[in-house]
């Protein structure tokens, strides 16, 4: 997913994180400078949803504003799981048991 905030803001002619922490914080959320600073130019690791709820309300948007899919980083990470191989759709994983190891149970 990618982290699409600051773009959503600026759509809402809200070009400071310092204009949109004034907002949030008359809508009842009080973020920190350094969170704050995390969510406007970076990558958040996690987000609560009520936070998220209440960004989408002060900017009049809906989450899918904000989290845009990557599929194409999901597929590759799904094909880097694997050290040297390649996935093919519909290719089963093989499983290589080690000695000595007994099955996971059912």
């Amino acid at each position: 997913m990618k982290w699409n905030l600051r773009l959503a803001a600026a759509q809402r002619d809200i070009w400071k994180s310092s204009q949109l922490q004034s907002m949030l914080a008359d809508a009842g959320l009080v973020i920190s400078a350094g969170k704050m600073s995390n969510l406007w130019a970076g990558q958040p690791v996690t987000i609560r949803l009520d936070d998220l709820d209440v960004i989408c309300e002060v900017l009049g948007c809906e989450p899918n504003d904000l989290l845009v899919p990557e599929p194409e980083k999901a597929r590759a990470q799904r094909t880097a799981t694997v050290p040297g191989h390649a996935a093919v759709a519909g290719e089963r994983p093989t499983i290589e048991r080690r000695a000595g190891r007994t099955e996971p149970p059912l």
